[in-house]
């Protein structure tokens, strides 16, 4: 290895003077191998690179040594130019920005950018440090050289650093301008950053121009995702506040544009506009804007903008007045006398004169405007509305009360409504407009005006019938009310009469038929029509107009019974009936109701059993066009009928037919009619078939257990004791004792009272077998329970034999006999009163014993073997009987031990109650 003295270590010694390198900076043994290695291939990165990694510890000074001579052998490496500069940019950041270091990198940059003028990151970061110092004027100047250097694909880098300078503070506004203007030309979109700066310089003519040509481009688009008409409002912002400062655009015709395109925020354009020409002290022309903003806005919303912005204007101008004023007045308190009677003067010849809106002080004018603005809010919000929808009849009526104290604007009002709202699009009546137009000329005394109004009215084609018949109505009203009643029937004559057949095959032709031509078949005319003839015509005359309503099948039933009724006063029965038979045929269930049943009253009052065959038939066709619902008035009427002037006979025929032909809901109440009509007629037994036959007609089953209960009552009432208990037993499948306990109740009372023991207890058990059958799980019970429910039936029929008046002394004697004794001993045939269920035994028979039939037999056991009675081997054969132990049976056993003591106490049990019984007998 070369010595110091002579190696490399002597070469950079030897011209560290001439690099400005203090002997500090002089390489050291350690760094010999890496000098060694770039004196060897001083135009390798590698070498120089290896070289900076082993010093990235050392001082700055020291790398700055060796970045200028690998720099000084490589030109042009962007790698060690560009670590160069961000070391040099980090050791210069802590200092101030007047330290030299930042000279130093400047310099340092300019010689970088001799080479590296076309790397973008190089120019970035020399702009960036440039910037950072506030050195304008030089950064202004690198990013033109930049921007010529570098190409056109990679100015999108340089641009922001450039935009960033022309927002800076102490940049000057012109260079800020160009700046801007030449970034447009790269980037066309970005023209709203352009306009938010110069609105924020205040630079008010080039962002109004700005504006409108971006709102004049049509394919432009916010990159802010602002829309066209909120560009509209910045533009009407800027035009309206800074008109003074704005010239050479159009503004009347930019913001009317505005107006007519943007439909939305109308109300600010408008405001926007007139605040433009105020501010140009037009005031006379933003008044007229103001008029035809609050004339043309179709909103409540916007008019509400306009017109409080109205308000304000006119209450500015005035309150500038008074103002003013004042002022004129303080300043004129030290005048004369003379000048108070030279003002006096001057006020007598202007009121001698007239001119109170003089212009030299027309307070009182606009004072007045301002009242009159105020007026003319509710007309003007009417118009408003009526520009939404100018066919709103009830808003058209609403206006007109607006000018109740003027008849001449309300005619001009109704003239504007009938000529503007289209019956076919009208929301509302609009036959209501002529009407209350006719009803004002009536109200001031003009009946010819107000006939010409209903004539006219006549012949619009309305949308429907009804509109064109109520204006025939109000004008023979009106004559009415003036005592023209044969006008006012001519009028209804004329409306009702039937348009001839030219002027038919002439509507059908053209394909439209309007209103007049159906106008004859309307109801509401005939109607009236027939009440005016009744009121004011003839008979005759009114009868034709009653059969016209006939023959034209427009007719209600109460036009029926009213023309019934008519002929009725006037004694022509026989034609109101002919009338009722009219009414029949013309109508059907439900609406023929009222005609039947007036008919078949009027008929049966007149005729009663003159016609008594005419009146069934009638009765018979009437039940037989009815529907089932309807049948039970019509039944009982007819059944009165025949009662009061027929066979009673026919009348229970009736009742028989009606219960059958009523719907399942009446049968019930028809039936108690029924029963209740037969026992006055032909007695209480009569009733015991009728009985019968509503139990056995399918009514539900609580209609089918009441009507056995009143049935049971009667037979009760007769005697018939059994009968009546039978039809208990048989009403109590209908009666679940949850649900009816009042049926229960009543069967109580009345084993009670007619009962004996055995009835009582066949009761009970009825009763334990419907719950049973009604409830929703069902249990079949071990028969020691049965025998416990038996037991506890007999303390029952104890009980209620002491209520019955039994002596206690017998009681008494009762109940020892029921108490059980030590030495009853079980009959030998009893089964096992608690057997388990579904087990057999092998050697014992099942015996059911009957509490009602002591002597019923004992029955067989289904499982047994059936032997013959005689066998042909019998003396031989021996069968052996062996007791088998009570091991075997186990707890069986035990059960069946219990089992033979109950049924020993059961035997007693069966005793004491025939003892029991004799003595009720006995008490007989």
């Amino acid at each position: 290895m070369p010595s110091a003295a002579g190696g490399p270590v002597a070469v950079v010694a030897a011209a560290a003077p001439a690099l400005g390198i203090s002997p500090e900076m002089y390489p050291t043994e350690d760094d010999l191998a890496y000098e060694e290695e770039i004196l060897r291939e001083p135009f390798k990165l590698k070498g120089w690179w290896r070289y900076l990694v082993a010093r990235a510890a050392a001082p700055f000074a020291k790398r700055a040594v060796i970045y200028e001579r690998a720099l000084k052998a490589l030109p042009g490496s962007y790698k060690l130019w560009h670590a160069y500069l961000r070391e040099r940019l980090d050791h210069a950041r802590p200092h101030p920005i007047s330290h030299h270091a930042y000279a130093s990198l400047n310099n340092t940059f300019e010689r970088a950018l001799a080479t590296m003028h076309k790397m973008p990151r190089v120019w970035v970061l020399y702009l960036t440090s440039l910037l950072d110092q506030r050195l304008l004027t030089r950064a202004r100047r690198a990013f033109d050289r930049a921007l010529r250097a570098l190409p056109v694909t990679q100015h999108d880098r340089i641009w922001p650093l450039s935009l960033r300078l022309a927002s800076l503070p102490a940049c000057p506004v012109e260079t800020s301008l160009r700046v801007f203007r030449r970034y447009l030309q790269y980037d066309p979109s970005h023209a709203e950053d352009f306009i938010d700066f110069l609105i924020s310089a205040n630079r008010w003519q080039e962002a109004a121009d700005r504006l409108a040509s971006v709102l004049n481009d049509d394919g432009f688009r916010s990159v802010k995702g602002k829309t066209r008409h909120q560009l509209w409002l910045e533009l009407c912002e800027i035009l309206t506040k800074h008109a003074d400062e704005v010239a050479g655009l159009k503004v009347d015709a930019i913001l009317r544009g505005g107006i007519r395109k943007f439909t939305d925020e109308v109300g600010k354009l408008w405001t926007s506009l007139a605040d433009y020409y105020v501010r140009r002290t037009l005031y006379e022309k933003a008044r007229d804007v103001f008029e035809e903003g609050v004339a043309s806005v179709m909103t409540v919303q916007e008019f509400s903008v306009v017109f409080e912005a109205y308000t304000q204007f006119e209450q500015s101008m005035l309150a500038a007045k008074l103002e003013a004023a004042e002022e004129e007045g303080a300043g004129s308190d030290g005048e004369d006398e003379a000048g108070r009677k030279n003002g006096m003067d001057k006020l007598s010849k202007k009121f001698v004169a007239g001119c109170w809106l003089n212009d030299e002080d027309d307070t009182d004018s606009r004072l007045a405007r301002f009242e009159r603005l105020l007026d003319r809010r509710p007309e003007l919000l009417s118009s408003v509305l009526l520009r939404q929808n100018p066919h709103n009849v009830e808003e058209w009526h609403r206006r007109v009360k607006l000018f109740e104290k003027d008849p001449t604007r309300q005619v001009a009002t109704y003239v504007e409504a009938v000529k503007t709202v289209d019956p076919m699009k009208a929301a509302g009546k609009p036959h209501t407009l002529w009407v209350a137009f006719a009803k004002m000329y009536e109200k001031h005394n003009r009946l010819d005006s107000a006939e010409e109004i209903f004539k006219k009215a006549t012949q619009v084609n309305y949308k429907a019938v009804d509109h064109l018949a109520s204006i025939w109505c109000e004008w023979a009203e009106m004559e009415l009310r003036h005592n023209n009643f044969d006008k006012a029937i001519e009028l209804m004559r004329q409306a009702t009469a039937e348009p001839s057949v030219e002027v038919k095959r002439r509507a059908a032709a053209e394909g439209d038929e309007p209103v007049q031509m159906k106008v004859h078949k309307s109801l509401k005319l005939w109607s009236f029509y027939v009440d005016l003839e009744e009121s004011l015509g003839t008979l005759e005359s009114t009868r034709a107009v009653y059969e016209r309503i006939l023959d034209l099948r427009i007719a209600t039933p109460q036009i029926v019974l009213n023309y019934a009724y008519l002929l009725e006063e006037n004694k022509y029965f026989e034609d109101a009936f002919k009338v009722y038979e009219r009414g029949v045929k013309i109508f059907k269930y439900p609406h023929v109701k009222d005609i039947w049943v007036t008919y078949l009253t009027k008929f049966v009052r007149r005729y009663q059993r003159s016609k008594l065959e005419r009146a069934r038939e009638l009765f018979d066709e009437a039940v037989k066009q009815a529907p089932p619902q309807e049948k039970k008035a019509l039944y009982l009427q007819y059944a009165k009928l025949e009662e009061d002037y027929g066979l009673a006979k026919r009348a229970m025929n009736v009742y028989d037919e009606a219960v059958r032909a009523v719907p399942n809901s009446e049968k019930m109440s028809m039936y108690e009619i029924y029963i209740a009509r037969a026992a006055e007629l032909f007695g209480v037994p009569r009733t015991r078939q009728i009985y019968e036959q509503a139990i056995e007609s399918g009514l539900p089953d609580r209609d089918v257990m009441t009507m056995c209960m009143k049935f049971a009552e009667l037979e009760r009432n007769l005697g018939e004791i059994d009968r009546a208990r039978a039809i208990y037993v048989h009403a109590s499948n209908y009666a679940d004792p949850n649900s009816h306990p009042e049926f229960w109740k009543k069967w109580n009372e009345f084993e009670i009272q007619h009962g004996n023991e055995d009835t009582f207890r066949e009761m009970l058990r009825i009763k334990r077998t419907v719950a049973a059958s009604r409830s929703q799980t069902h249990f079949i019970l071990p028969e020691y329970l049965m025998q416990r429910d038996q037991r506890l039936n007999l303390d029952e029929a104890v009980d209620t034999l002491k209520r019955a008046g039994v002596p206690e002394d017998e009681m008494a004697a009762l109940e020892r006999q029921l108490a059980p004794g030590p030495s009853a001993a079980p009959p030998p045939a009893a089964a096992p009163a608690n057997r388990m269920m579904n087990f057999v035994s092998a050697g014992v028979q099942a015996q059911a014993e009957s509490s009602r039939q002591p002597q019923a037999a004992a029955a067989a056991n289904n499982e047994d073997i059936e032997l013959p009675d005689e066998s042909d081997e019998e003396d031989d054969v021996q069968i052996a009987e062996k007791s088998v132990p009570a091991a075997v049976f186990g707890e069986l056993g035990k059960r069946a031990a219990e089992n033979r003591e109950e049924e020993s106490s059961g035997a007693q049990e069966n005793e004491q109650l025939g003892a029991l019984e004799r003595i009720k007998r006995r008490r007989q």
